[in-house]
């Protein structure tokens, strides 16, 4: 997988870094700018390089344990460390969970409830779509919040992280199901923007939530 870059709001951009790439990346951005000063916090790793370039790395599953005799302070070693994490996905309609060990699916389940689409319709019947439609979705967000409950507690005291995905609005109504609320002091910051969840898209997430984000300002 080739990293893959966005632009960032306050200038620069966002380069989503595989582990297992992270450190020849590194390399690459000291051969182009040169020789680097490295400062690390338990949240992030920041490269100066000579010609004034810098690389933000933000560490993935903080804290990141700081060594400075290590190379990067030691966030190479932290991010190609196999971890056991939980991902929850949902979208209006759809739902997976699943237990990773590193990059390998261990426990999963994926799901479908209907949920009518939008339509034209104005008036009384405008109405009563809308509420049959809010029935749906409760309806639907529910057996998500079932089918991570039976996949994800069984697991909740091996796991080192939880990572939702999905709708925002989804997610955030699925989260307030209180049977979770033993997976919330795992649960990761950043939200996984995945298409409607499929047994492909949970397999493919380790892509996501293992990858090292990192803020390049290099021109």
């Amino acid at each position: 997988m080739s990293p893959s870059a966005r632009p960032a709001a306050g200038g620069g951009r966002w380069v989503d870094v595989p582990p297992e790439r992270l450190e020849r990346f590194l390399a690459g951005f000291i051969e182009r700018h040169g020789e680097v000063t490295v400062s690390a916090t338990s949240e992030a790793v920041r490269l100066v390089a000579a010609d004034g370039a810098t690389a933000e790395c933000e560490v993935p599953f903080p804290p990141l344990d700081v060594d400075g005799s290590a190379a990067y302070a030691g966030l190479v070693a932290h991010a190609l460390r196999q971890r056991r994490v939980g991902v929850m996905l949902v979208r209006r309609g759809g739902f997976a969970a699943g237990v990773f060990e590193g990059s390998r699916l261990v426990a999963s389940k994926v799901g479908s409830r209907h949920v009518q689409g939008r339509t034209a319709a104005g008036g009384w019947s405008q109405q009563r779509f809308a509420r049959r439609r809010e029935g749906q979705t409760r309806v639907a967000v529910g057996a998500a919040a079932d089918v991570a409950a039976a996949v994800l507690l069984p697991h909740a005291d091996s796991l080192e992280a939880v990572v939702a995905g999905g709708d925002r609005a989804a997610c955030e109504e699925l989260l307030r199901d209180v049977r979770l609320a033993p997976l919330l002091p795992l649960l990761m910051a950043r939200r996984l923007d995945v298409p409607d969840p499929r047994q492909r898209v949970l397999e493919s997430t380790p892509e996501l939530f293992r990858s090292v984000r990192v803020l390049l300002n290099d021109h």
